[in-house]
């Protein structure tokens, strides 16, 4: 029997980047773009190689693209963290696991470094064929903080616990990271946001603009660790922004949805540097009349399009740029 297990892209909406500083955001899953993980028994454990591990180019230029952007590590990484932090949190939890051995194998249609959290997704999936592989159930809201730790604690990984939230949640999240919360039981408050009307939303992308989140995130931590004033009364400021995010979609308020997702795009320009392809994206978007903020860390854009013609516009506008633009599929319909 094969398992096969999923976990989809996902775009955050309000408050990001806060959630690993003890703010608050609000995110939503794209189920156009998903990993997926496939776990069958065999007779040897054996992680099945990606394209990327078999270190096979067109050019040494290309390998030296590839090496800049994703390292020296295929997808193998991610999984191998993911089987060890599965299985120091079920001794943890006292499960008695089978000893039977496995393949595991990885695919994903995710664009990656684009801020639209592929690499959780394949730890996500994993840990799911592992918790259905083993017959044991991995308590919802302890799983983001479980996935966290493989990225974190396994592989250095600068990160917060909103991309592995939703990821596990799915469909659109209200989340409150707060400081005795996160320090007290290691997760926050997860309130599942189901809008009597979808807000009219898009995503766009260029897959051709990856950027290593990582190290933004590092650079951000070491000033918030720091008790930069600037950085810790914006991360505050997100708190605010989220509340008033969370207000609008529950009463279908767009025009006020529109104000806080550009706020919250103005609010990052305070406390992080913008590589100059990345603001073209939202000046783009923002010429035409949607608003636009980074879904993630950058190279992919999210906001509110006022009508059906503003988004014929953005797709056009953006499509000058090399951008895609979708709609992104949030609760499945």
């Amino acid at each position: 029997m094969i398992i096969t297990a999923h976990a989809y892209a996902r775009a955050g909406l309000v408050g990001n980047p806060s959630d690993g500083y003890f703010g608050k955001t609000i995110s939503f899953v794209i189920r156009q773009f998903s990993a997926q993980v496939k776990l069958w028994e065999s007779p040897y454990f054996e992680i099945a190689p990606t394209p990327e591990d078999f270190a096979k180019y067109d050019s040494v230029a290309d390998f030296l693209k590839e090496q800049k952007l994703y390292g020296y590590y295929g997808g193998q990484r991610l999984m191998k963290a993911a089987v060890k932090r599965f299985h120091e949190f079920a001794r943890e939890q006292n499960w008695a696991l089978h000893d039977k051995n496995f393949t595991l194998q990885f695919t994903t249609n995710i664009p990656r470094l684009v801020g639209l959290s592929g690499s959780s997704s394949i730890i996500v999936a994993t840990m799911r064929a592992l918790s259905e592989f083993y017959g044991v159930t991995i308590p919802k809201q302890m799983f983001p903080t479980l996935v966290l730790s493989a990225e974190k604690d396994e592989l250095g990984i600068t990160a917060g616990l909103q991309d592995r939230v939703i990821q596990v949640y799915e469909g659109m999240v209200y989340m409150d990271f707060d400081r005795k919360l996160i320090e007290g039981r290691g997760y926050g408050e997860y309130e599942e946001l189901k809008p009597h009307t979808p807000p009219p939303l898009y995503v766009a992308f260029d897959a051709d603009r990856a950027e290593v989140s990582d190290v933004t995130h590092r650079n951000l931590r070491q000033l918030f660790d720091k008790g930069d004033p600037t950085v810790v009364g914006a991360m505050q400021k997100y708190r605010e922004l989220t509340d008033r995010g969370k207000k609008a979609i529950l009463s279908a308020d767009w025009g006020e949805l529109m104000k806080v997702t550009n706020e919250n795009y103005d609010l990052r320009r305070t406390i992080m540097e913008v590589a100059p392809e990345n603001h073209r994206m939202i000046e783009t978007a923002r010429a035409v009349g949607c608003s636009a903020k980074f879904a993630g860390s950058g190279g992919a854009i999210v906001g509110v399009f006022p009508s059906g013609k503003h988004l014929q516009d953005l797709i056009e506008a953006m499509a000058t740029i090399n951008c895609t633009v979708i709609r992104p599929d949030i609760f499945g319909n």
